[in-house]
């Protein structure tokens, strides 16, 4: 299911034996742009506290109540490593995390979750560790805040278009699927889709993304309306658009449990 990043925002996150807070931000792999990890405020029950809650955590959730189930207790996120959302999270820092709850480490693998593209694939391929990897993989991150992104230019091949206004996320695979551009800086024009993989290159210390199209082609592409269900049928035709196949012909689909 594809949900834009507004529609995220604020969620509840509903622990087993209560709720833990509201989602506040999102930090995403920018190598591969999938969520790796929800920024949830947890109020008054923890002062205040930021926790980071993994994808892996997830259970099934329904939009409309606006609640994302986890299968983690209160007492499970109280006792979590304390990790200052505020300051770049380390490859150590994922480490002592995904440890703690006994979660396989992601990275690796040509999946977006090690070897699978669902958050699933990766517990049920590797189980619930007991004890770390013994040659875990070290280095940057590259993790990035959604919400730091938003605003950022966008550039195509031939010039500036416009900014970052959001981005469409699937919640099955947790990858963010589209950024929503907004091009009415550009030509007092509307809001269209382009996709990760159509970047070119990112400056982040520019706060500058460069998309590997000319902006004639973003001009001509279908407006995107926040208003209207992001169906397959839209984003069809936004990939034929640009003459380039959906994602969805290139990774295997979901098997249900």
């Amino acid at each position: 299911m594809l949900r834009s990043y507004e529609e995220l925002m604020n969620n509840r996150i509903g622990a087993t034996d209560g709720t833990i807070g509201h989602v506040r931000d999102l930090y995403f792999d920018d190598i591969a742009w999938v969520v790796r990890y929800l920024v949830v405020d947890t109020g008054q029950w923890l002062s205040g506290r930021q926790v980071l809650i993994s994808p892996l955590s997830l259970a099934a959730a329904d939009a409309a109540d606006r609640t994302l189930p986890v299968v983690i207790t209160r007492e499970q996120v109280r006792h979590s490593p304390n990790i200052d959302t505020a300051k770049p999270v380390s490859r150590q820092h994922e480490m002592q995390y995904l440890d703690y709850y006994s979660y396989p480490y992601y990275w690796g693998g040509l999946g977006f979750w090690g070897g699978g593209y669902y958050p699933g694939d990766l517990v049920a391929a590797n189980g619930l560790r007991t004890r770390p990897d013994p040659e875990p993989v070290r280095g940057d991150p590259h993790l990035r805040s959604c919400d730091a992104v938003l605003k950022y230019r966008i550039g195509a091949s031939d010039g500036e278009i416009g900014h970052v206004q959001g981005y469409m996320i699937d919640t099955a695979t947790w990858a963010i699927r589209y950024l929503v551009v907004d091009t009415s800086n550009w030509w007092l024009g509307h809001q269209v889709l382009v996709t990760p993989p159509w970047i070119e290159r990112i400056s982040w210390g520019d706060s500058a993304v460069v998309i590997d199209l000319p902006r004639q082609a973003i001009k001509d592409a279908p407006a995107y309306d926040h208003t209207v269900p992001l169906r397959r049928d839209i984003e069809l035709a936004t990939y034929q658009h640009y003459g380039r196949a959906g994602y969805w012909t290139e990774e295997p689909p979901r098997v249900a449990a």
